[in-house]
């Protein structure tokens, strides 16, 4: 089942729309964004020497040109690196055949990749100092005061990577989606991992530094001189990055604390522990993915017992196979074995014990055999009385089932005359056939179970056995199907059935 979609956000729906329209094309699209990132960056740099430096509209769009050309010329080797760094993904975005996983780490990985190329960051520095030169030329100033500019080029440069970083990762969030819906287990790779606490500490200082750049621009004379400038990114970068730290630390504990929390929690569910649970600590969504976490849990938790006490009274085959399909399995005719066991001498036992020493012989005796028609493949169908059908070959069809069903009334029949299975004997007949097997009731009640004339024969086959004295009798049907020689096997005088022309033969092992 599909997992809802959530409204898509302020800064996410053109990505979505983008992607959904033209996914071939969707790379092409990322490094456009790349460009044009590095032009409003350049913009900005222009914008805030403006409000510092008395420059006329020549020295202005020179600077601005140089500039906007180094941020353009770093910006288009980033969209190349785009491209080169993603084949399996641009595979997979034009509906080829690609490694999805591997397609999905690429997207991944590739915020991170263009904020760590060193070329990039070679390219960008490069190109700062080249524009603070061209600027001191301009303004006929010594090659020296073009330094009094670097700090303020290479932290506009730095604020161009971090939104980039940031841009970059929320365009890729509609290609990881659509890839992740595709695959099973997906996680971030190892060498993509950015925490929330490093997303807040590195991107507010850039925010914050370029708000106070310009709010001390507005109050600052002009003037032909770049110390002033200078001093001031250098001054805003500090201030804003002391101030900006502390409050991304404080956000970064509100927002990341209960999703460590929820994290932490998720690998102990993983991990089969059930009775762990989240603290809501807040009113937010963090708060409410929490409390939903808890109920979540909660219901794993009740479903978990659900599945031990129903494992209780009936087969565990059978209790995964219906909390899997439901509860209205659809009857099917297939081949199997069918063993019976049943206690001898059991009215006379009944009579003379008291009834919760009954009960207790008979949860000693099918504690024993129970586990050995489990053993051999078996599903133990029903207890009747003071006996047990047990199938074989249903409701997970095997094509062995008659040498299943031969092996478990063997070891049953051992494991009772050993005494293991406490003072009741038994005597085990087995029969193969077609059978139906599915669930029967009505008004809310089911049952699984198979029916036929199999299931008939093998409850007469192991009535046989109290005339012919043998723990265990099979008919010739499943010995044909054993494919066991004659000299394992000795034949007992033939049953007659009602409703069969000719007489079943037996054999008991040797």
């Amino acid at each position: 089942m599909a997992s809802p979609r959530r409204r898509p956000g302020i800064f996410d729906a053109l990505p979505r729309s983008v992607h959904r329209r033209w996914p071939s094309r969707y790379l092409d699209a990322v490094a456009a964004a790349c460009v044009l990132n590095g032009a409003a960056v350049a913009a900005f740099g222009a914008l805030a020497l403006v409000l510092y430096v008395d420059v006329d509209g020549g020295e202005l769009a020179a600077f601005a040109g140089v500039s906007a050309l180094a941020f353009l010329v770093e910006a288009a080797v980033a969209g190349l690196r785009v491209r080169r760094s993603t084949p399996a993904l641009r595979q997979a975005l034009r509906g080829g055949d690609a490694d999805l996983a591997a397609a999905w780490a690429q997207a991944a990985r590739l915020p991170l990749v263009l904020a760590r190329r060193p070329e990039l960051v070679a390219l960008g520095v490069a190109g700062a100092a080249g524009a603070c030169a061209v600027l001191a030329a301009l303004l006929d100033l010594p090659a020296r005061e073009a330094a009094l500019l670097l700090p303020a080029a290479v932290l506009l440069y730095a604020s161009a990577v971090v939104l980039r970083f940031v841009g970059v990762d929320l365009l890729m969030r509609p290609v990881l989606e659509e890839l992740g819906g595709r695959l099973t287990g997906v996680a971030p790779p190892d060498g993509a991992r950015v925490s929330l606490l490093q997303r807040l500490v590195v991107t507010i200082p850039m925010v914050t530094w370029g708000t106070a750049l310009m709010a001390a621009g507005l109050l600052t004379d002009d003037t032909r001189d770049l110390d002033t400038i200078g001093l001031a990114s250098v001054v805003a970068f500090g201030v804003s990055a002391v101030v900006s730290t502390w409050l991304g630390l404080v956000l970064a504990d509100a927002v990341s604390g209960p999703l460590v929390d929820l994290r932490d929690a998720n690998r102990r569910v993983g991990d089969g522990d059930l009775s762990v649970r989240v603290p809501v600590v807040s009113t937010d969504e963090t708060g409410e993915l929490s409390a939903t976490f808890n109920a979540m849990v909660a219901g794993l938790q009740e479903r978990e017992r659900l599945h031990e006490a129903f494992g209780a009274f009936v087969d565990p085959s059978l209790t995964s196979r219906v909390l899997a399909e439901g509860t209205d399995l659809r009857g099917e005719e297939l081949e199997a074995s069918v063993l019976f066991v049943d206690v001898r001498g059991f009215t006379s036992f009944a009579e003379a014990a008291a009834p919760p020493d009954v009960v207790a012989a008979l949860n000693v005796l099918f504690e024993a055999v129970v586990p050995v028609v489990q053993r051999h493949g078996g599903h133990a169908n029903k207890f009747v009385g003071d006996g047990l059908l047990a199938v074989f070959g249903a409701p997970e069809r095997r094509e062995d089932h008659a040498a299943r069903a031969v092996a478990a009334a063997r070891e049953v029949a051992a494991v009772v005359g050993r005494g293991e299975a406490g003072p009741l004997r038994v005597g085990v007949g087995v029969h193969s056939g077609r059978v139906v097997a599915g669930t029967v009731g009505g008004g809310g009640r089911r049952d699984f179970t198979v029916i036929g004339d199999a299931v008939n024969t093998a409850a007469r086959v192991e009535a046989a056995t109290r005339e012919t004295g043998d723990d265990v009798l099979v008919t010739a049907t499943t010995l044909d199907l054993l494919g066991d020689g004659d000299g394992a096997w000795v034949e007992r005088a033939p049953l007659a059935l009602r409703g069969k022309r000719s007489p079943v033969r037996l054999f008991a092992p040797r």
